[in-house]
């Protein structure tokens, strides 16, 4: 099996068109996402939940149907992945606007505990578990579409700008939250206004739609693609993706572990903890998001040339560490009630995950080759999302209402982070290589399988090198 040269990279117009593309539907995508993360505090436990004994046990009914879009994403990741790895990027990255855009648009439109009782919550969990299950296809299209067009020496500036679309995501979720819950009374928020938040996906859903239909896979991969239907090669499954690249889909587990918790406490779990604990009201919590998010936006692409410039190891391990320190520090800075220091915990918060998030697509995108690589990333990103993010507001809160104290919160959250460091020495260092190379090892890999596997059904026994049929 051989492997042909990939095309050069695209100019640096082209590089841009692609970026952008693969950034309006990841805004698309996490707008809606986080809407609803936001909506779980400010309305869902409000609206589609009967009410229990405490404010917090209405937002933990909430959070655990929030919980739902994630249990979905590995589900989303494997079967896009599964596909993308063989039909191409940029036609399951549509797909995925589609099905997450119809689903909040709907979202919008469900009747209330008060209207149905129950079925409220069932017709929610379904839309959530569809929006869950899109999300998860989504992340590593975007990223793997500028990945595998980007240059060696500036990839990781290049497959940041993806990551850096989720804060401009949820920084679009924070505005319109903003202007609703500013503009309308209380009463009528919680009636029809949070309707309108929803409703408003389908309009950035069309803009995401076109953008996207005018970029093409990368060349590595339509060289990959062509050779496949040459040589009749099947299709990966996750499975398999997991058996020949055991060590690469364990290693973006770990790293994703404390990154994924540390984010969902800073942008999800805090808006509990500041209305419920501190007692801010609602438009204070999203001015302060809102100012965070765009702070997030800019710092994320620098760290990625950071990431080029001194290797991805480094720099995550920075973030790793810094993020365990911030539970013990943020809490009590929140506790303080001053805007000013609270703004701060909040933007510190999301700097330190910048350091961790930056340079994921690059690492993971060098883990893999090109004709797995979309099932192996989203396979060690989604999975862990499930345990990971997904519960971290969930634990957040059971803590607070436990303990009624920010510390153990600070110790979940440095545990997780402490797991991710130790990922992050375990890693091998990646910058500087080159994706051609990789699926040039992965063939030569195959063939010595190949060879291995009929050499013993022959009877024969051949003298192999051990180090040429390790994935």
């Amino acid at each position: 099996m051989s492997v042909r040269d990939p095309e050069p990279a695209p100019p640096l117009a082209g590089l841009r068109r692609v970026v952008a593309a693969s950034m309006a539907g990841t805004v698309v995508e996490w707008y809606e996402f986080f809407l609803y993360g936001t909506a779980a505090t400010l309305v869902f436990n409000k609206v589609f939940f009967a009410k229990g004994t405490s404010d917090l046990d209405a937002i933990l009914a909430a959070f655990i149907t929030y919980a739902v879009g994630f249990a979905a994403r590995p589900l989303g990741g494997i079967v896009f992945g599964h596909f993308g790895d063989r039909y191409g990027r940029k036609k399951l990255l549509q797909l995925s606007l589609i099905l997450v855009g119809i689903s909040t648009f709907l979202m919008g439109c469900l009747p209330t505990f008060g209207q149905v009782g129950y079925w409220a919550p069932v017709l929610l969990v379904v839309m959530r578990f569809i929006q869950g299950f899109a999300v998860g296809g989504e992340w590593g299209g975007a990223v793997l579409l500028v990945a595998e067009h980007s240059p060696i020496r500036s990839r990781a500036f290049w497959a940041s700008w993806p990551q850096a679309a989720v804060p401009v995501g949820n920084l679009l979720a924070t505005v319109v939250l903003l202007v609703l819950t500013s503009t309308l009374p209380d009463a009528a928020f919680l009636s029809w206004g949070w309707r309108v938040s929803f409703w408003l996906s389908a309009v950035v859903v069309l803009i995401g739609y076109y953008v996207r239909t005018k970029i093409t896979d990368a060349p590595i991969f339509l060289a990959a693609q062509q050779q496949a239907e040459r040589e009749k090669v099947a299709s990966f499954s996750a499975l398999e993706v997991l058996k020949r690249y055991p060590r690469g889909v364990f290693t973006a587990m770990g790293l994703r572990f404390g990154e994924n918790i540390m984010y969902y406490l800073v942008v999800t779990f805090s808006i509990t903890y500041l209305k419920v604990h501190v007692g801010a009201n609602t438009t204070e919590i999203l001015w302060w998001l809102l100012a965070a998010h765009a702070v997030h936006f800019l710092v994320i692409p620098q760290v990625g040339r950071l990431s080029d410039r001194f290797g991805r190891r480094p720099i995550y391990l920075i973030g790793a560490i810094a993020t365990a320190t911030w539970g013990f520090f943020a809490f009590p800075m929140m506790d303080s009630g001053h805007y000013g220091i609270i703004l701060a915990a909040i933007i510190i918060g999301l700097v330190f995950h910048a350091f961790m998030y930056a340079a994921q697509p690059a690492i993971m995108a060098e883990m893999f080759p090109t004709r797995m690589r979309y099932s192996g990333v989203s396979l060690g990103y989604q999975v862990t999302s499930l345990v990971a993010g997904s519960l971290a507001p969930i634990i957040a809160v059971r803590l607070l209402e436990t303990y009624k104290s920010s510390v153990p919160i600070a110790w979940y959250l440095a545990i997780a982070a402490v797991i991710t460091a130790i990922s992050v020495v375990l890693a091998r260092e990646t910058k500087g290589t080159d994706l051609a190379a990789v699926d040039a090892a992965d063939a030569e890999s195959t063939l010595a399988r190949e060879s291995a596997a009929g050499a013993k059904s022959s009877g024969a026994h051949p003298d192999i090198d051990p180090k040429a049929v390790t994935a």
